[in-house]
């Protein structure tokens, strides 16, 4: 049984509404984009936000976020966490 393709042209958008919504940053949706760095640029974004954030992809996107990937690298911005989403949703 083949797995469905997922692409970043369904994973982004929903990484941006799951993102804005667990911030409370709807309001801001339309400025967020894959370059936008998630710290620094996004103040709401504390260490309570990220744990909110990665239940909210889990659950979005059927994926388990592990402890060990909770590093600068995968929540550097929108477009690391998109595609760090994008590879687990094809099992890598």
């Amino acid at each position: 049984m083949t797995q469905p393709a997922h692409t970043l042209a369904d994973t982004l958008p929903g990484v941006v509404e799951v993102l804005t919504r667990t911030l409370g940053i709807e309001d801001r949706a339309e400025s967020i984009n894959r370059g936008t760095r998630l710290f620094g640029e996004l103040p709401e974004l504390d260490s309570l936000g990220v744990v909110e954030l990665a239940a909210a992809l889990e659950d979005r996107f059927d994926i388990v976020i592990e402890d060990e990937d909770f590093t600068g690298e995968v929540f550097e911005s929108v477009g690391t966490l998109t595609d760090f989403i994008d590879d687990r949703r094809t099992g890598g």
